[in-house]
């Protein structure tokens, strides 16, 4: 375990928390991140999943990268467990599976994205940025394959609707991110500003108990709000 608490840093950093089995990896992550954006301040890392749930207690980290695979608790329940408790934090699994199902796993346990160990520096901190505003971090080629694997099936009972949960606007905005486009793009496409649209976004989460845009997609085709139409 390695922690830095107390060290709060800036108000505008972005607190990431660790957590893969290899020690060599986690201190290579922790340099490459810490020489490509001085904002991202890694506060903590963890050596398995029982200890990447204990460490987001304590530190209450923005986003936590997650390995899939390690001792004891894997990095799918110790997800699942961070946003059951923590739903505001983002979880951002880096790892050497791309297997579909791997990817689905982590999705479903409220993973906010999925990358692989084979990302350069300047693109893992970016996709740590884009996590930690909401934004999705999947691939296009992956997304549809995966996220078909929650559309409610055909025949199944009618789902309940999702006005009285969300208003006609947020639904605008939900089947637009489902999309995959930008928030600049979703904002050109219903005539608001950028600002409006993360507005939208920001009470969506709030309703749904989510923190990215990723498992508010993923909220909305298990309950049948999506159809795999809306999908990229």
């Amino acid at each position: 375990m390695d922690v830095r608490a107390g060290d709060e840093g800036p108000s505008n950093t972005i607190r990431v928390l660790i957590a893969d089995d290899h020690p060599l990896f986690r201190a290579g992550v922790r340099q490459r991140l810490a020489d490509t954006d001085p904002a991202i301040d890694v506060v903590g890392e963890a050596g398995d999943g029982r200890e990447a749930v204990e460490l987001a207690r304590t530190l209450q980290p923005d986003v936590v990268l997650m390995d899939v695979s390690m001792p004891g608790e894997n990095g799918i329940e110790a997800t699942r467990r961070i946003k059951t408790c923590w739903p505001g934090v983002s979880i951002l699994a880096l790892t050497v599976y791309d297997d579909e199902a791997y990817v689905a796993a982590l999705l479903e346990a409220g993973a906010a994205g999925y990358l692989l160990k084979t990302i350069a520096a300047a693109d893992l901190a970016q996709a740590i940025r884009r996590v930690h505003e909401g934004e999705p971090v999947l691939s296009p080629s992956v997304a549809r394959a995966v996220l078909r694997r929650f559309t409610v099936p055909r025949g199944s009972a009618a789902p309940a609707a999702p006005w009285g949960v969300l208003s006609e606007r947020e639904i605008d905005v939900l089947r637009l991110a489902a999309r995959g486009i930008s928030n600049k793009q979703i904002a050109q496409e219903l005539g608001l500003s950028v600002r409006t649209v993360h507005a939208h976004l920001s009470r969506m989460f709030s309703k749904l108990g989510v923190a990215s845009r990723t498992e508010a997609v993923v909220y909305g085709l298990r309950h049948g709000w999506l159809l795999l139409d809306d999908l990229p």
